[in-house]
């Protein structure tokens, strides 16, 4: 059962990174607009869509776990204090919060052995 439990939650990590690298791509000038008036220089859409969208379903796949499970982290840990370190706003502190935790769930991903279910399992 572990394996089952182990590859949804893979899957429920990672499809906000999925759906959110779909909509960097569908509204890019809002995209560049939002991450310029954080401080976040426009050149970066194209890495940040790339480690989503790809970093998510190599998740849900179970490709290179660890190494995107840590660079996952690292990302939602920047994105929080970028873009949401308003802990005077509500909405901002919970969305602040959030990505805390995800980065945590991406962590305990790293640290966990590779289950059946994944590319991982396939290829050791």
């Amino acid at each position: 059962m572990n394996q089952y439990a182990h590859l949804v939650g893979r899957i429920l990590i990672a499809i906000i990174f999925i759906v959110a690298g779909a909509g960097k791509i569908a509204d890019q000038t809002g995209t560049v607009a939002y991450m310029e008036s954080a401080g976040v220089p426009g050149i970066l859409l194209w890495p940040t869509i790339a480690l989503e969208l790809l970093g998510g379903i190599a998740i849900v796949v179970g490709f290179q776990t660890r190494l995107v499970a840590w660079l996952l982290a690292i990302f939602c840990i920047a994105a929080a204090f970028l873009f949401h370190f308003d802990l005077k706003d509500s909405l901002q502190t919970i969305l602040f919060l959030k990505d805390l935790a995800i980065a945590g769930g991406f962590l305990i991903l790293a640290s966990t052995p590779t289950l059946w279910l994944s590319v991982d399992s396939r290829r050791s």
